[in-house]
């Protein structure tokens, strides 16, 4: 099992090698962990991978080969972990999912969820009114409620929940991802505007020979290389539904770093507010406040950002509707900031076009940027790039 692993590792261009592998089996057999999976996780990470970057094609790897596996020891029992974990996981028919109706809008969740809390003394499993599992309650886990504030679950099922109460984190997109990102070079290079800047280090042929006829002595030049000088500032969606669409949008930040020599990044999780961030690891202690970004970055940046927009209404319209933490002033007033300042200003979106209609989030931030929301396909980014190079 552990050879096989070895050779994805290789086959995933990590720079894994013999003397490493050796060092992580010598631990292994002196014990150096137990026999959890998670234990091993961490140890053979920090044992093989010695760059940062490669953290993220580790994870997919590690995620890949031993998905499923509990114990490197072996299990006790043939029932798979996960049968035993979602026992109480409930499934509902879409008649009986129409049947429960929400508890009628944001503050009556809240004053309510405020009152379970203050109520509820112990674990509570099934049921419509307490927080526990597998039940019809606005509150808990692995249950259905249209409008639920989803508490101790491990990741999103129906995607309704207007709040989640979970420690959350999100990985850094690994821009050294070159597998499929060709096409999408191509339809960057459209935003394409080309002067020389900077340092003269390149050497100028046609003029050192102008310039030695017309002297009749040796008389080099240079020049500046030609550069794109397209300025971009993208705002990269990750985390919660956007897990789907990590190898897109690593592929397309990949291709993005590669093509537009002045590019600015950044992170948030499903509508912008007040601040965002720069390292997924760091987010909660290095955060830049959206509005230094306003007035740090001219009105020649072209802005991209890129995201499912699928999310409760209540993360774009309400304060406090963050999932997160309390938001003073709602998502769409800090979007509607953004196209103010950039008159350049498009929205990439992974989902497929033709579910956009059936999903109230994906209409309200459409409608936010002004009908400048595109597939993140070949066809909707080449669109999109001609917008922007206008």
């Amino acid at each position: 099992m552990l050879t096989g692993f070895f050779l994805k590792l290789k086959a995933a261009k990590i720079p894994v090698s013999i003397k490493e592998w050796l060092t992580l089996m010598e631990g292994m057999q002196k014990k150096v962990i137990g026999p959890s999976i998670d234990d091993f996780y961490y140890f053979s990470r920090i044992a093989l991978v010695k760059d940062e970057a490669n953290f993220d094609k580790f994870d997919r790897v590690f995620a890949e080969h031993f998905k499923g596996v509990e114990t490197l020891l072996g299990a006790e029992a043939d029932i798979p972990i996960e049968w035993l974990l979602k026992q109480a996981e409930l499934n509902l028919t879409p008649e009986e999912k129409a049947l429960i109706e929400s508890l009628g809008g944001w503050d009556k969740l809240m004053e309510t969820l405020k009152k379970r809390l203050e109520e509820q003394k112990g674990r509570h499993q099934g049921g419509n009114k307490w927080i526990g599992t597998g039940g019809t309650s606005p509150f808990g886990a692995y249950g259905y409620n249209p409008e639920g504030v989803r508490i101790g679950q491990d990741k999103s099922r129906n995607r309704s929940a207007v709040k989640v109460w979970d420690q959350r984190e999100y990985r850094n997109l690994d821009d050294s991802v070159e597998l499929g990102t060709r096409n999408i070079k191509v339809a960057l290079r459209r935003l394409r505007k080309f002067a020389r800047q900077g340092a003269p280090d390149e050497f100028d042929l046609q003029t050192t020979i102008d310039e030695t006829a017309k002297k009749t002595y040796l008389d080099i030049h240079m020049r500046p290389e030609r550069r794109n000088a397209i300025k971009v500032l993208m705002f990269m969606d990750v985390g919660g539904t956007m897990d789907d669409h990590i190898r897109l949008a690593a592929e397309l930040f990949s291709a993005a770093k590669t093509e537009f020599k002045h590019l600015e990044f950044y992170y948030f999780h499903n509508c912008l507010y007040d601040f965002v961030w720069k390292d997924n690891r760091r987010r909660h202690s290095e955060r830049t406040r959206t509005w230094d970004l306003l007035h740090k970055y001219g009105h020649d940046y072209k802005v991209i950002f890129v995201g499912d927009a699928t999310m409760s209404p209540y993360e774009i319209l309400q304060p406090g509707g963050s999932i997160e933490y309390f938001n003073d002033e709602p998502g769409a007033v800090w979007v509607k900031r953004v196209t103010d300042v950039y008159s350049k200003c498009v929205w990439l979106n992974p989902e497929p076009e033709e579910i956009w209609s059936y999903r109230q989030s994906i209409g309200i931030v459409k409608e936010l940027m002004n009908g400048r929301m595109y597939p993140t396909t070949l066809a909707g980014l080449e669109r999109a790039m001609k917008l922007l190079a206008k």
